[in-house]
């Protein structure tokens, strides 16, 4: 039996060789192909190989050839070409139901990070790569894969965009670095405050209270325009220490007075008491409104943030194309 086993050990692995070899051989001759120029040919070539692996069920083969091939054509500056292979490695890992692992995540990040920053084709291979990372564990993509694809994002200071994808991960340290270059680079120095508190606010309303005081405390530590507190200067900045130290705590009286006491600072932006209803609910306990006093634009923007209608496929095709929610 222990014979049999190690003979079929050592026959899958000649075969795996055998399979990488051939990957090998076959990159070799469309890697020619690109260099002298023949992109068209190579590309098509690049097409009936896949099918060729996938309708063997060679799955991994089919992946690797068609990342290394997207890579090729990068570097050729080759973006049509490039794109589609992308879309071809997420049709293998949607197909052959991979597990998601760090390692892929990395990959399609860095396919991400190459495509045209204003192609359309990039807005359709990061829905559907956050679609595929969920792995049916939630809708709204992979936290690590919102992080790498928020870090590229930061890179090509679209900061907004960047912004959305942190709030989906876990990374309340980078989110707050972004934020502060956000804020000294775009924004005026009276709305200092204004750009950590929208996103502590949002964090909480997504129920992630980790990164909602980790991007607090970093912001506010590091951005040059604030001095060092508490107490701070700015009010709002005094709220949110506040709230976050009742969210600990759990009592309603006291986020209550405390929304009232700070009314006038929280009347700078329409969205805040709008994102505080939603928080009271989360960690007060206060019963949702029956008809909420919001509608339209401001209800979208909640619903879009917090992930509501996720189980429609609709309304998250929606949710992944929106635009993030913009600072004023």
């Amino acid at each position: 039996m222990f014979t049999t086993t190690m003979s079929e050990q050592e026959s899958l692995r000649c075969s795996t060789a055998r399979n990488r070899g051939g990957v090998q051989r076959v990159e070799g001759k469309l890697r020619a192909s690109v260099e002298k120029g023949d992109y068209y040919e190579a590309h098509q070539m690049y097409r009936t190989l896949f099918f060729r692996y996938m309708s063997q069920a060679k799955h991994a083969e089919a992946r690797e050839l068609m990342y290394n091939g997207a890579l090729l054509f990068f570097s050729y500056n080759q973006q049509n070409s490039a794109a589609d292979l992308s879309m071809l490695v997420l049709e293998v890992l949607e197909k052959s139901e991979t597990k998601v692992e760090d390692e892929i995540l990395e990959s399609l990040a860095k396919l991400f990070s190459l495509m045209d920053q204003n192609s359309p084709e990039r807005v359709a291979f990061v829905s559907r790569a956050l679609k595929w990372s969920t792995g049916g564990s939630g809708k709204l993509g992979h936290p690590k894969l919102h992080q790498l694809l928020a870090v590229t994002l930061w890179k090509e200071q679209n900061y907004s965009e960047s912004r959305y994808h942190f709030l989906h991960s876990s990374d309340g340290e980078g989110c707050a670095q972004m934020l502060v270059e956000y804020s000294a680079s775009r924004g005026f120095r009276s709305e200092v405050d204004m750009f950590v508190v929208q996103a502590v606010l949002q964090f909480l309303c997504l129920k992630n209270k980790n990164s909602a005081s980790v991007v607090f405390s970093t912001y506010t530590e590091k951005h040059p325009s604030i001095e060092k507190g508490p107490p701070f200067v700015q009010p709002l900045l005094n709220f949110i220490w506040f709230l976050l130290l009742a969210v600990d705590g759990g009592k309603l009286t006291v986020f209550t007075v405390l929304c009232e006491q700070y009314q006038p600072s929280l009347k700078r932006d329409p969205m805040y008491n709008e994102y505080l209803d939603r928080i009271g609910q989360l960690f007060f306990g206060v019963p949702p409104k029956q008809s909420p006093s919001y509608g339209g634009l401001l209800g979208n923007l909640l619903n879009s943030l917090m992930g509501a209608g996720e189980d429609d496929d609709g309304a998250e095709e929606a949710h992944e194309d929106s635009s993030p929610i913009e600072l004023d």
